[in-house]
């Protein structure tokens, strides 16, 4: 029987791994460590192309799992229908939230607060002083409302917000409150001051944010994603953002990377972090947890956590 574990990681860099498999070295590079076909267990490798991360996967006849260090999982889903069945799906939940939250919060007080204005203003040696937006007493609107949702809100509460509401594909109650189904979306946008995205990228929420939601928005308002570049319908953002009515601040783009020229990199009031949200100190432990507890329970065949969906159901 195959036993092979393919991961981005060395092995002996790892605390708690079962012993068993053969656990081989793979981050994407052009030659594969062992045959595809051996795999059981892919751990797919952080931070790749999707089509880095996809090519051996028409190969791994043998899979039972395959578990990505990210939260989105849109990057290996157009090759699960070259998989066996049954194989099991698997997210990141629980390494990104507090990285992707940290990284929210500075993207909204630093467009805010005129952050970026700051630097500008340093680099010629001007002493730009003026009152800007304070995010106390504003209002905010989460879309997407997961574990980096609820992570997120955790890190707005002491900043003495008028209050947050929550959205999701359907609604449900939580100890904060409740969330609000998709479908009231449009309804809400017109009161509320910053809109952070967090969305998982799927059919139903690619190009969500189109025209007649950015045109939906408050005046003033900013928009914050820190989901996937194409939530966001760019040509339809760039346009409103020419008209000075909404600011945003972007982790993700599309498309991405954003290339030279693109008018997304000089419209007004647009801040844009190169999609830095999860690769920080703290994705290595709690990623290396994961895969130590993930692979205790593939080897003792207990069920695996995150599990997004399973092939061939």
């Amino acid at each position: 029987m195959t036993s092979d574990v393919w991961l981005p990681f060395h092995a002996d860099e790892i605390d708690g791994l079962p012993e068993g498999p053969d656990y081989r070295f793979w981050d994407g590079g052009q030659e594969f460590p062992a045959d595809p076909a051996d795999c059981v267990f892919y751990v797919v490798p952080y931070m790749k192309p999707p089509a880095v991360s996809r090519r051996p996967m028409a190969e791994m006849t043998s899979l039972r799992a395959v578990q990505t260090l990210s939260a989105g999982v849109d990057h290996v889903l157009p090759s699960l229908n070259s998989l066996p069945s049954g194989v099991v799906l698997c997210n990141a939940r629980g390494v990104h939230e507090a990285s992707t939250a940290e990284l929210t919060l500075a993207l909204i007080l630093a467009s805010l607060r005129g952050i970026p204005d700051f630097v500008r203003g340093q680099d010629k040696q001007e002493w730009r002083t003026g009152f800007r937006p304070s995010l106390a007493d504003k209002s905010v609107l989460i879309v997407g409302y997961g574990a980096i949702g609820s992570a997120i809100e955790d890190r707005l509460t002491p900043f003495e917000l008028a209050r947050v509401a929550r959205v999701a594909r359907s609604a449900r109650a939580t100890a904060r409150g409740p969330v609000r189904p998709l479908a009231e979306l449009p309804s809400l946008l017109p009161d509320f001051d910053v809109v952070v995205l967090t969305t998982p990228l799927t059919d139903s929420t690619r190009g969500l944010v189109n025209a007649d939601f950015l045109s939906r928005m408050k005046d003033g308002a900013l928009l914050v994603n820190v989901a996937r570049g194409p939530v966001v319908d760019t040509d339809a953002l760039v346009g409103e953002l020419k008209s000075g009515r909404i600011t945003a601040a972007l982790d993700v783009t599309d498309p991405e990377p954003l290339p030279p020229g693109h008018p997304l990199w000089h419209a007004p009031g647009v801040l844009i972090s190169p999609h830095v949200g999860g690769p920080t100190s703290a994705f290595w432990p709690r990623a290396k947890r994961l895969l130590a507890d993930q692979l205790t329970r593939f080897v003792n065949r207990e069920p695996l956590r995150n599990v997004v969906l399973t092939t061939g159901t």
